[in-house]
């Protein structure tokens, strides 16, 4: 008995240590699983933080951070798609903004630069405000926008701008052009450098009119910066971008603004159409001493244009938080290389007389209804016209000996000979972007 019970003993102490022993062993592998677990856990929150948190932490600091935290507000609805900007014109803060530096096609807000070119080349003592601008061949052949006058024309150079800026005409800015610059090809040239100079990055011009071309665009922010430089380095012309209409002869010109007379405080400064870019607009409006700026791109139409640039205004003014955050400063975001085409969406789906700088009449009745469509009762005219031009010709427009040169087409080849080597026209684009071009149509 004494033996059995020894063995029951023995083997019950044996199957204690064997279990505590198996514990051991489980519980040595549950800490070493913890240790592996924790080390990969470790490496994950590593993975995690930076792919997860901290790049897109970093993004979102750097856009909203840099940018001023200024994230523009749903108006009315959603939020819009279209490039815009706000900014106080006195130090250039900006208040929203959204796709600032996406490139647009500008439309006759490239008329703008071709002020500001001008301007430059009053205060060079290259031109004066009373010095002829000659209707040339080649600015009379513009299409719509346009005065309408006819080859050797000659008007004022003060009054062809504000031709320019209330009419937005086509074939006035392309004389600017050419009687300043000499050719379009030459102004050209000046406005691209002007653009270099104001730090337009994402700006190119190819003519002073806005008339559409591929090679022609711009962005929010750079039309923000072109705006300071001319609100700010030439003051004196200001009142020139609030004209509420021009009297040419009996004939009464309404400025395309439609918030000139009719926003509270409204001060300029632009509009611009073409299909491709749909309905641009620059407004400026001053209360209690405060000038904001609205840009705002690629609207559907005349009336909505107006309507986003005063929302935006009203939103600017009612703001007492001032962004810190300057147009000039503002860093880079978003796509910056392409361009929106709008031309199916803009002219392919409107009737023609929809797709025209001017508001749909009040009298439409399938017109949408708005404080800015209405007529003004009594607007002040500025009367314009031609002559009065007895200021000095542009110096572009003389050769060295003092002469002003003529305004003759450039020879051609007679087409019954085959011509020389070298005497073939230059392509620019491609056949079939040129075959896709259509006459444009009353715009900008």
């Amino acid at each position: 008995m004494l033996a059995i019970a020894y063995q029951i003993l023995r083997s019950q102490r044996r199957l204690r240590q064997e279990a505590i022993s198996d514990s051991t062993m489980r519980y040595r592998h549950f800490l070493k699983l913890k240790r592996v677990a924790f080390d990969w856990a470790t490496r994950f929150s590593v993975v995690v933080f930076v792919h997860v948190i901290a790049k897109p932490l970093h993004t979102f600091a750097r856009h909203a951070l840099l940018a001023g935290a200024v994230a523009l507000p749903a108006l009315g609805g959603s939020a819009l798609a279209n490039p815009t900007i706000v900014f106080d014109l006195e130090n250039g803060k900006i208040l929203q903004h959204q796709e600032a530096f996406k490139r647009w096609y500008p439309a006759s807000l490239t008329k703008l630069m071709t002020a500001y070119v001008a301007f430059r080349a009053i205060a060079a003592g290259e031109v004066q405000l009373d010095s002829p601008i000659k209707v040339t061949k080649r600015s009379a052949s513009e299409p719509p926008s346009k005065m309408g006058f006819k080859p050797g024309s000659v008007m004022r150079l003060d009054n062809a701008l504000k031709m320019m800026l209330v009419k937005s005409a086509n074939d006035v800015a392309m004389a600017v052009g050419e009687n300043i610059g000499g050719s379009q090809a030459a102004f050209a040239e000046r406005m691209n450098a002007e653009a270099r100079r104001l730090g337009m990055t994402g700006t190119h011009f190819v003519n002073p009119n806005g008339l559409f071309s591929p090679d022609q665009y711009t962005t929010a922010r750079d039309l923000g910066l072109l705006v300071m430089a001319i609100r700010t380095e030439f003051p004196q012309y200001a009142a020139w971008f609030s004209i509420e209409g021009l009297a040419v002869g009996k004939k009464q010109i309404a400025n395309y603004n439609l918030l000139i007379g009719r926003y509270p405080g409204a001060d300029g400064m632009k509009t611009g159409f073409v299909c491709p870019s749909g309905f641009n607009m620059i407004g400026s409006a001053t209360r209690d001493g405060r000038t904001l700026v609205a840009v705002v791109l690629g609207e559907k139409s005349a009336i909505t244009r107006a309507e986003t640039v005063a929302r935006l205004l009203d939103h600017g003014f009612a703001t007492t938080t001032r962004g810190w955050l300057t147009v000039a400063a503002l860093p880079s975001y978003g796509d910056t290389t392409s361009v929106n085409d709008l031309n199916d969406e803009i002219c392919r789906k409107k009737p023609a007389k929809e797709q025209s700088e001017a508001a749909v009449p009040v009298g439409d009745k399938k017109a949408p209804k708005s404080p800015y469509q209405k007529k003004l009762d009594a607007p002040t005219l500025v009367a314009v016209g031609l002559g009065g031009a007895t200021g000095p010709i542009p110096k572009a427009m003389l050769d060295a000996s003092g002469r002003e040169f003529a305004d003759v087409p450039l020879p051609s080849w007679r087409p019954d000979l085959p011509p020389p080597p070298g005497a073939e026209p230059a392509v620019i684009g491609s056949a079939a972007a040129a075959q896709n071009v259509k006459p444009a149509k009353a715009m900008n």
